[in-house]
């Protein structure tokens, strides 16, 4: 049974009428429901992304493969989340926001699947560009819908929270994979991750709700009706007719309105501080172990490593996210940022000895707390009817730097340079990351 909310009753409600009354109400569990299935979602996108790390040992001891042919596999995963998150992302701003995520789930959970079954690195690395396709459109498709539910006072918590799946799910994964894959093999870890992929899709079509904002600014067929199911669900008095938008709202999305109506700085600075973020975190997250092994920890507390940073990460989201809250976007994702450089610089102090997986946890901490602080900078920033083409196109920016990051930290490793200077170069782009991130102008982030 849904709860029921005194509402006040409207004659011709505006959208800013409706949106007002859902921002100063508790979120209904059609509200809480959204959340979570986007939340979840992101576990199988951190799932799909880090599989092929996991499983990446296997196949090339199986296939008698080198580490250079593998690189291939893993830069054609990437290119499919920026490939996903330019092009196909966009694509939501005209047929909706769970629409979009339907087809994600069936672009990661068919592919992931079929991986089981590949028997070559041609075909291991065609699948992995397609799971990639929907990896990086899901990523921008859920931030979107999301922060469309969210109340206007605590949307970056939401936002962040749904993100926060992401590193959640590469962790969960990862226990999975230490368990099945000696026991039953690589191919075995993929057919687990399709079919937990595949059997989200029901969930997503019989659970998740369109984004009220969506059908109220592009008024597709059956609107009125749409709405006031959801409406319904949500406590909220049926409308008579759809709410007045201003005519500009209605408009189709284009890239081009990215740097239209005073958007270009902002666009501009949001795309150097997710380049920057993500050339970091990739460096971090690809050669964490390694390095880590290279400090002379055993190899056993080298492979935890990876675990204390996604740790350390989860909680450094949510943490964002409640202390964006009271004071505000900017000044708390600027400094998340600057502290990871800070911390990366005083790596030396740690080197050799245990304390150094406490550094790791506080570097994702910082790290993945700020980073992901700029999804809801997006999400804010950008209108409805362009959210999903700025958020996308934010994310395909950073996941060229996440091509940057580890491909830069392989060739420096490979000339033998230290660890310790590794870490004071790839603090640098936290830092641009950081001030970027602080010259942000928008009237709608704080």
């Amino acid at each position: 049974m849904n709860p029921t909310y005194k509402t006040t009753p409207l004659s011709s409600p505006s959208y800013a009428d409706i949106k007002g009354i859902i921002d100063n109400r508790s979120l209904s569990w059609l509200q809480y429901t959204t959340i979570f299935v986007c939340f979840l979602m992101n576990m199988l996108d951190g799932m799909d992304v880090l599989i092929i790390s996991y499983t990446a040992p296997s196949i090339a001891s199986e296939w008698a493969i080198s580490s250079e042919m593998l690189g291939m596999v893993f830069s054609a995963g990437v290119m499919g989340m920026a490939v996903g998150a330019m092009f196909l992302a966009p694509k939501t701003d005209i047929i909706g926001r769970k629409s979009m995520i339907l087809i994600c789930a069936v672009l990661m959970g068919g592919s992931i699947f079929a991986t089981a079954y590949a028997q070559s690195i041609t075909q291991l690395s065609i699948f992995r560009f397609i799971s990639g396709l929907g990896i990086g459109s899901m990523l921008a498709s859920t931030s979107a819908l999301a922060s469309e539910y969210a109340p206007n006072r605590t949307k970056d918590f939401w936002v962040s929270l749904v993100i926060s799946g992401y590193p959640m799910g590469a962790f969960l994964s990862g226990l999975v994979a230490a368990e099945v894959i000696p026991t039953y093999g690589w191919r075995t870890m993929y057919i687990v991750a399709g079919i937990a992929s595949v059997v989200t899709i029901p969930l997503i079509y019989f659970m998740l709700a369109e984004s009220l904002d969506f059908l109220f600014k592009t008024r597709p067929k059956n609107a009125l009706q749409k709405c006031n199911h959801i409406m319904g669900k949500m406590g909220l008095d049926h409308l008579s007719q759809m709410p007045e938008v201003k005519l500009e709202a209605r408009k189709a999305s284009s890239f081009s309105s990215l740097f239209t109506d005073g958007r270009k700085t902002g666009t501009i600075g949001l795309w150097v501080a997710f380049f920057m973020s993500f050339v970091t975190l990739y460096f971090l997250t690809s050669w964490i172990p390694k390095l880590a092994a290279s400090t002379g920890l055993s190899l056993e507390l080298a492979i935890y490593s990876g675990t204390v940073f996604n740790m350390g990460s989860f909680a450094g989201i949510l943490t964002q996210g409640y202390l964006s809250g009271k004071f505000g976007l900017r000044k708390v994702i600027g400094t998340f940022l600057i502290m990871t450089a800070l911390l990366m610089f005083t790596f030396s102090a740690f080197s050799g000895s245990v304390l150094v997986l406490v550094l790791f946890g506080l570097i994702g901490f910082c790290i993945q707390g700020g980073f992901v602080g700029l999804y809801s900078v997006a999400a804010r920033m950008y209108p409805t009817e362009v959210r999903t083409t700025g958020i996308g196109w934010a994310i395909g920016a950073g996941r060229i730097g996440a091509l940057v990051g580890p491909l830069l930290g392989g060739v420096l490793i490979g000339m033998n340079v230290s660890t310790t200077t590794n870490f004071i170069l790839f603090a640098i782009p936290a830092i641009v990351a950081g001030i970027a991130t602080y010259v942000i102008r928008s009237k709608d982030v704080s």
